[in-house]
């Protein structure tokens, strides 16, 4: 088999998550949309600005990342 500089692809396969919210927490995502909508002149569904808002966060938790780093995989 001969040997590719470009690794097999990860599993890219959505998963579907459902959760409950606070109606706080629900009005603040709205808000926040509404907020990107005026920056961004875009409008954007919450269920479209959460995954990114996810991965932002996870991003910047260096702990996280530290911890990641140092077992892959594993569970905290």
């Amino acid at each position: 088999m001969p040997n590719l500089r470009l690794r097999k692809l990860p599993d890219r396969t959505p998963v579907k998550l459902t959760l409950s919210l606070s109606p706080e927490l629900n009005q603040a995502l709205l808000d926040y949309a509404a907020l990107y909508g005026d920056v961004y002149g875009q409008t954007e569904p919450v269920s479209e600005l959460i995954p990114a808002m996810l991965e932002s966060f996870l991003e910047g938790d260096r702990t996280f990342a530290r911890h990641r780093r140092q077992s892959p995989g594993l569970p905290a």
